[in-house]
């Protein structure tokens, strides 16, 4: 069913509107739109509101009595390697300077035929067949050579392979800006096995083999700073050494080798020789216009550097 509106109403809609937008008073609360150019917002995320009205079921859990089992501060540990030097040698006092037929030195080789009979030969044999205290002193120098040449070249492949994990830190410390030339020169006494130590880490039968080896040798050894300027040693003068150097093997594993795993220092060693140091000489403090003068730059000896 349609409805007819008559032409005349319609027309006098139009009328009225028409007059509507001619009258000021409603002009003014049409709504005027200004394009205006704001600062650029970057998105915003929105934050997660669920994790606020998250319940903690572990502490629900805890105040209800329940058990909970207890979180435990993990730290990887490297079992490859023990983490210290146990049971170590006592260097006698003296060693290399005193006769074997001296007071002294019957003394000195007491002591040592005691610290010996007190090794744990029998269960490095045990797990290592191979070992022998008349052959082992000079595979062990064969490692010591080359772990010194590859510190010097910083091979540092080949050096992890002949030192401990716990070592090479200690032999690579401070040598990042610096040169080092270091060679072998000779034997001056034959090396030997003077104490050698089976304790066990982590469990009972975890089984790591120390042996502790005098070395007395001649070397070459000569360090550089990053600019090229000597701070010990000294390439043309060789020099006699003696150390006790700590070997260490993993018994428990079957592809385990000996590697080089720390030096004894007794405390009647001499101390080691001051490092020469590089320093800068400071120099006249000149003005924007002034012009620096190599004849006119003279430090009085009074002066200290």
């Amino acid at each position: 069913m349609r409805f007819k509106v008559p032409l005349q109403r319609l027309m006098c809609h139009s009328v009225q509107r028409e007059v509507a937008l001619l009258n000021p008073a409603v002009q003014c609360h049409l709504p005027l739109v200004i394009p205006l150019r704001t600062k650029k917002r970057y998105f915003i995320p929105k934050t997660d509101d669920a994790k606020k009205h998250t319940i903690d079921l572990e502490a629900l859990s805890r105040a209800a009595g329940v058990v909970t089992q207890q979180e435990y501060m993990e730290r990887a540990i490297n079992i490859s390697c023990t983490a210290g030097i146990f049971d170590p040698y006592v260097p006698p006092e003296g060693d290399a300077r005193l006769s074997k037929l001296s007071k002294e030195g019957i003394k000195q080789r007491t002591e040592q035929l005691r610290q010996s009979a007190a090794s744990q030969l029998a269960q490095i044999r045990e797990h290592d067949p191979k070992f022998n205290t008349k052959e082992f002193p000079s595979r062990a120098m064969e490692i010591f050579v080359e772990a010194h040449n590859s510190l010097a070249q910083f091979n540092k492949e080949k050096l992890h392979k002949l030192v401990t994990e716990r070592c090479y830190p200690d032999m690579v410390r401070g040598n990042r800006y610096k040169t080092i030339h270091w060679k072998f020169v000779e034997s001056l006494e034959s090396p030997r096995v003077v104490h050698a130590r089976c304790p066990d880490m982590v469990s009972k039968g975890n089984l790591y083999g120390q042996v502790t080896l005098r070395i007395h040798y001649k070397q070459i050894v000569a360090v550089y700073d990053r600019f090229g300027r000597l701070m010990l040693g000294d390439e043309n003068e060789p020099r006699d050494v003696l150390e006790y150097v700590v070997f260490e093997r993993h018994l428990k594993n079957p592809y385990g080798c000996w590697r080089l795993h720390g030096k004894i220092i007794p405390d009647w060693a001499p101390p080691k020789d001051p490092i020469m140091k590089t320093v800068m000489i400071p120099g006249p403090q000149l003005k924007p216009w002034e012009e620096f003068k190599s004849h006119n730059n003279e430090v009085s000896k009074s002066e200290g550097v």
